[in-house]
């Protein structure tokens, strides 16, 4: 008989969410929640902050800052394309494209060494599908990152060939510059679904790290890639997804989703949020989000001056017969953040 799989960390988490039916507790969902102060001490927190997690494509918005630190010539929604997971509509296919050509002919798709996939956006997908196409590099939600990158290594005179080696100078450059902006080490390096090298930190790091990307001087690298985010949040995600919804609801906000639900956000007095559901299930993430948003005292409408904006974002029904008897709703957070 085998023995017992040793405990984890994410196993302690609290409960942070349930899902309702009919009135009745159908599901939970436990998960990690901290926030931080512009000076990177934690604010409050639930569940097992400082222990590491991958932040999955979390992490982007930090890999575009090491990009540019090294010469990576973007700006505007290509920028804001580089640190996306995009749901590969026309524009984001045409943005990968546009990065790409910017090498002098030096570039094509067929450099791209992401994992071939559809798009990521429901409607992006049917599309694509309608026209005949299978998974490639080009549709797969992370093609503006390897474009970027691959961009990023001619404009230094790196090898793009073995862009995706985690001993590559990008990926060692990439590494520098998480730990600057989170404030700790990288305790460990995996492979992302996309193949690129992804590296682990804790909630905390991650949302110190966008508390200081919001809060970052304009012409610094990071403070140009939250500008890009925030004037671009459609090219971060697509036209039907919650991150890039709560970056046009809240003026000064970033975000960035990732896999297995983590979800960072930064704002512009330097303060950051960090969440993951530990189940790996997205269906909590964003609700999740938003109460801590409000737990660390975000403006809502007074009573009776009509639904929240921020509700809006993060909706979650539960369906029966084809009409919604019951949500997804955030637990143990509420203003001040204690649960």
């Amino acid at each position: 008989m085998s023995p017992p799989a040793p405990a984890t960390p994410l196993g302690g988490a609290p409960v942070v969410a349930t899902m309702t039916r009919s009135g009745l507790v159908e599901s939970v969902h436990h998960g990690i929640v901290v926030a931080t102060e512009p000076d990177g001490t934690v604010a409050f927190s639930r569940g097992p902050h400082d222990v590491p997690v991958y932040p999955r494509s979390a992490n982007k918005p930090m890999q575009a800052v090491a990009m540019l630190r090294s010469g990576l010539p973007l700006e505007g929604e290509l920028l804001a394309l580089a640190s996306a997971s995009h749901s590969g509509e026309d524009f984001h296919l045409e943005g990968v494209r546009r990065i790409l050509a910017l090498a002098d002919g030096r570039l094509s798709e067929l450099n791209l060494r992401n994992t071939p996939d559809d798009p990521l956006g429901e409607q992006a997908r049917r599309a694509w599908w309608a026209a005949g196409h299978g998974p490639s590099e080009l549709a797969q939600n992370c093609s503006g990152k390897h474009a970027a990158m691959l961009l990023t290594c001619v404009a230094a005179g790196w090898d793009p060939s073995t862009y995706l080696d985690p001993d590559h100078r990008l990926q060692r450059a990439v590494a520098a510059a998480i730990e600057d902006l989170a404030g700790e080490k990288v305790s460990a390096v995996g492979v992302d679904g996309c193949g690129a090298p992804v590296m682990a930190i804790t909630l905390a790091g991650v949302a110190r790290a966008f508390g200081a990307m919001a809060a970052a001087p304009g012409h610094t690298p990071q403070g140009q890639v939250a500008a890009a985010l925030r004037e671009h949040p459609r090219w971060v995600g697509g036209t039907d997804r919650d991150v890039s919804a709560l970056m046009e609801t809240v003026p000064g906000l970033i975000a960035k989703d990732g896999a297995e639900a983590v979800y960072a956000v930064g704002l512009p007095d330097g303060r950051g949020l960090a969440v993951k559901i530990t189940d790996g299930g997205g269906r909590a993430r964003a609700v999740v989000t938003v109460a801590a948003l409000k737990a660390m005292g975000l403006e809502t409408p007074e009573p009776g001056q009509g639904p929240d904006p921020l509700d809006l974002v993060c909706a979650t029904p539960v369906f029966g017969h084809g009409r919604p008897v019951g949500a997804v709703e955030a637990v143990g957070l509420h203003e001040g953040g204690r649960g």
